[in-house]
């Protein structure tokens, strides 16, 4: 006994499936999908028109402020002034931008994190991509990276209360506040970053060149120096540099450890002022609405948005320039 198909009536060649229903779907779900993702593109263009805007109020400002002293500073002076000069005083009642020393400032503490973080992050990643058992690896990496979610509050009141005190007693002229303990923190702040991605990019060369080294007689260790990281170069790179563009926009230990005295120079047992350090002086209340001190939080804000546009821009093109693709 059969049942009779309704399909059976229509004849062949006639019926179209009724797709206007998720078609209908399909469109919602486009415009919604669509509307988030031009949420955050929005955002995107927001900031940065507002750090455009406001950075060009500044260096509009600024020749009149330079000119006080009794000299015409055109527009341009005013840009050299700003990039070259070695003060940094705007909050003073005699005024100098010169952001240099800042910079100095922001990229000897990031120096110092890479000089910590590179080796540690780098062995830890061949550790766990090439000696660790699987067990072993899936109970190292989960501690790894609990230091990525110890809040940046913590490693400053760290690097201020621990790390400074045992670095006196060898080293006598490192002050209270100083660049070397603010600098190792971040770099073990950072660690996990550097050990994730380059355990990532190491883990993804295939076998078969590993197995080509030892067929060649190469040993455990000349096998991963000269074949495995040369193949991970262009995944370990991206993410030293991430790891940069992470220690440049810190805030909280640079803030609590490293003081706010904006000094030129490279010596790192005395406090020291970064970029971000300023902004937070700036956004305590030190600077009026308005005025040309508080103008310069969006300068800052705007050179410190440009470096590391620089470095991602220069990492896509590494990634792109060195990456090996394999079958």
């Amino acid at each position: 006994m059969t049942a009779e198909l309704p399909l059976n009536d229509i004849a062949p060649g006639t019926w179209r499936p009724n797709r206007s229903r998720s078609q209908t779907i399909q469109l919602i779900v486009k415009i919604i999908c669509g509307a988030f993702a031009a949420i955050s593109i929005l955002t995107t263009i927001g900031i940065i028109g507002t750090l455009i805007f406001e950075a060009l109020s500044f260096f509009g400002d600024l020749p009149g402020e330079l000119s006080k002293d009794g000299q015409d500073v055109s527009y341009i002076q005013g840009v050299i002034h700003f990039l070259t000069a070695g003060r940094w005083t705007p909050l003073f009642a005699s005024k100098q931008f010169g952001i240099f020393v800042l910079i100095s400032a922001t990229l000897m503490i990031t120096f110092i994190s890479i000089l910590v973080a590179l080796p540690l992050g780098l062995l830890a990643a061949i550790c766990l991509s090439e000696y660790a058992s699987p067990k072993l690896r899936r109970i190292l990496k989960p501690v790894l990276e609990i230091l990525a979610g110890v809040p940046t509050v913590v490693y400053g009141y760290f690097a201020l209360l621990t790390v400074t005190p045992f670095l006196q007693l060898f080293l006598p002229p490192v002050e209270g506040f100083n660049a070397l303990s603010a600098g190792i923190v971040l770099g073990i702040m950072i660690t996990p970053m550097i050990a994730s991605l380059s355990e990532d990019a190491i883990y993804s060369v295939p076998q078969s060149l590993r197995d080509g080294s030892y067929a060649l007689g190469s040993t455990k260790r000349e096998t991963v120096w000269s074949v495995v990281l040369p193949a991970a170069l262009s995944g370990i790179v991206s993410s030293l540099i991430l790891a940069m563009s992470r220690a440049i926009g810190e805030t909280m230990i640079v803030t609590l450890a490293a003081g706010a005295n904006p000094t030129l120079g490279f010596n790192p047992f005395v406090p020291v002022m970064t970029m971000t350090a300023y902004i937070v002086q700036v956004t305590k209340g030190d600077a009026p609405h308005g005025t040309i001190a508080y103008e310069t939080l969006y300068a800052v804000g705007m050179v410190l948005f440009l470096i590391t546009l620089a470095l991602n821009i220069f990492s896509f093109w590494f990634v792109r320039r060195f990456r090996q693709k394999y079958d």
